[in-house]
Formats: C-alpha cells, sequence, structure tokens
C-alpha cells in the first residue's frame, strides 16, 4: 500500500523552460502587489488622504530592505558552506554552472529586520506616522507572504521532516537516507517505498512544511489580523505587535515540521536520539527557529505593552478653588 503522494511532476521551477522566468520570482511580485492592494484599501478604510506615490516610495524602500536584509542574513548566517565569503560576487550571481537559477536563499528575519529599519527610516524622514503605517502593513502583508511560501513549494525546497501521514510528499530533490540504515527501512515499509537493494539510496516522504507555513503565517495569520482586529485597534502600533506575536506562534508551530540543519540538531532536546536528527521530531525538541520564534512571541508581547503605555492618555489632575 502506498502512503504517499508524488510531487507532482508536472510542476516545474521555471515558468518556461529555457528562459530565465521562475515561478518564485512571479510568487515574490504577486506577493508585493497583493499586499500594495490590501494597503491602499486600508488607508481608504481610515479615510486617510495619501499621495499613491508616496504609499509606492514606502512600498520599494520597504521591499529593498525586505531583499537586502533577507539575503544578507541567510548569505552570513544561515549558509555554512562558506562560499559566499571566499565569492562574495555570488551575493548576488544568478547563474550556477551555467544555468540561470536566479538569487537563492532568503531569510525571514533579515528580511522582517531589514523591512523595518527601511520602513522606519522613510517614515522618519518624510514626517509621517510610523506606528500608523507599520499597522496598515501588519495587516495587509501576511496573505501576500503566503505566496513566498507556494513559490518554496514549486521549487521543491525547504521540504518537511520525514513521516509516514498519507498526505507526506516525495520530493525529487530531498536528501536521500541510506537503505542499510534501520530507521530508513521502517519508514519505507510503512509508507510503500520499495527497497531494491540495501546499499541504495532512499528518498523518504516528508511533511510539505511550505504548504503548512503558506496557511499559517499566511492565510490563517491574515484572516486574524484583518478580520479579527484591524476594525479594533486599540492604540497605533497594537497591529504591529499583534502580527510579530501571531508570526512567531504561527512558525513555532510549524517548527515541528520543518527539516532543520541536521549538522545543528535540535537546540533543546530531550533523551537520547538513534536517527539524524532533523528528521524526526518526538515534540519534545525545539530547533533553533523555534527558539527564535519564542522570542518573537516574547517581543511581539513587550510591543504591545509599550505601544500602550505610549499611547495612555495623561492622567487629569483635579484643582479646587477654595477662594469664596
Amino acid at each position: 500500500m502506498i502512503g504517499f503522494i508524488n510531487f507532482p511532476s508536472w510542476i516545474s521551477p521555471a515558468v518556461i523552460p529555457g528562459l530565465p522566468i521562475r515561478w518564485y520570482g512571479i510568487m515574490y511580485l504577486v506577493a508585493f502587489g497583493v499586499t500594495f492592494v490590501l494597503f491602499q484599501h486600508e488607508v481608504r478604510r481610515r479615510g486617510q488622504v495619501v499621495d499613491r506615490n508616496q504609499i509606492a516610495d514606502f512600498f520599494f524602500w520597504t521591499i529593498l530592505g525586505l531583499l537586502l536584509g533577507g539575503r544578507l542574513l541567510h548569505v552570513l548566517v544561515v549558509d555554512s558552506s562558506g562560499e559566499y565569503l571566499s565569492q562574495p560576487w555570488m551575493i548576488v550571481w544568478p547563474f550556477e554552472d551555467g544555468r540561470f537559477t536566479g538569487i537563492q536563499g532568503m531569510s525571514y528575519h533579515g528580511g522582517l529586520v531589514g523591512a523595518v529599519i527601511a520602513a522606519v527610516t522613510y517614515t522618519r524622514v518624510r514626517k509621517l506616522d510610523t506606528l500608523d503605517w507599520g499597522d496598515t502593513l501588519a495587516v495587509s502583508a501576511p496573505l501576500g507572504y503566503m505566496f513566498g511560501r507556494l513559490g518554496n513549494f514549486i521549487n521543491g525546497e525547504l521540504s518537511g521532516r520525514v513521516t509516514t501521514v498519507p498526505w507526506g510528499v516525495l520530493f525529487p530533490t530531498a536528501r536521500r537516507y541510506p537503505a542499510a540504515d534501520p530507521w530508513v527501512r521502517g519508514f519505507a515499509d510503512a509508507v510503500g517505498v520499495p527497497i531494491y537493494d540495501p546499499a541504495q539510496l532512499v528518498n523518504l516522504p516528508r511533511h510539505p512544511s511550505q504548504l503548512y507555513e503558506a496557511l499559517l503565517e499566511g492565510v490563517v495569520l491574515w484572516l486574524v489580523l484583518w478580520f479579527v482586529f484591524r476594525k479594533r485597534r486599540p492604540f497605533k502600533g497594537a497591529l504591529v505587535a499583534l502580527y510579530v506575536t501571531g508570526y512567531g506562534i504561527a512558525r513555532f508551530m510549524a517548527g515541528y515540521f520543518r527539516e532543520t540543519n541536521e549538522a545543528e540538531g535540535f537546540v533543546v532536546s530531550l533523551g537520547e536520539r538513534s536517527m539524524a536528527p532533523a528528521l524526526v521530531s518526538h515534540g519534545l525538541e525545539l530547533t533553533g527557529g523555534q527558539v527564535i520564534s519564542l522570542g518573537m512571541i516574547a517581543v511581539g508581547i513587550a510591543l504591545l505593552v509599550v505601544f500602550r503605555l505610549l499611547h495612555k492618555p495623561p492622567l487629569t489632575v483635579e484643582t479646587f478653588d477654595y477662594t469664596e
């Protein structure tokens, strides 16, 4: 009995084979476009008088900060090969082995930091209300983020951990493991992956964690912010804080299905493990990404408190006139 789904053969990273146009790049453009439309809608709903060109400028600088921050954190911290330090031009070089591959590798957290720095700088220079613009962006961005994760799925990258669930996907580019390892044979037998030679490398089904993240960090977070909190904003900055907290929660949950770096393993782990640490979770381990997500939750809650205090109306002191 087959207990997995083969990655669809008709899905290709390239829109048209042989041309330097890839679905991942198009997904980014769609994400920015959707966020821009939602941002404009929210500005109109609030009755704000804002020049459309000013919104476009704001998006240009924020997106530039996002791309620079995401790329730099990936090449300086996430990537451990040292390739970019020895060949810095590869940071922006879109070719590999003579083939156009686009610029691969982005860090969400680096992108978030870069976007925040750019957005704050732009609004301060233009003398705009930073928290007001930040709130509008916070409720607009998550739905766009969904398309980025769909791009990851189309690329067959960032696949999840090995699983026996019936919707596990056999990604053609995923790492393979020796059939001689008992745990590999156990998973292969459980899902019906054939092993013809004890010396072969086996491709095992994995959680489609890209789709989980598209749902949790994209659709669900957007629905909550857009339909629950958007019109009930208690004070400026509240939506920014709720976005940071909500994303941290969603990313923490998705972390139980994402494959982590096998060399790094789990940052927090209870008990001894007999298999590669990045493959399967018993729910008792935390990855480095999950620890960062907990940090995001803490930061989001702290921002909620700080912004509430900043916008708390000043106490009025009653004065009494004792003269008659």
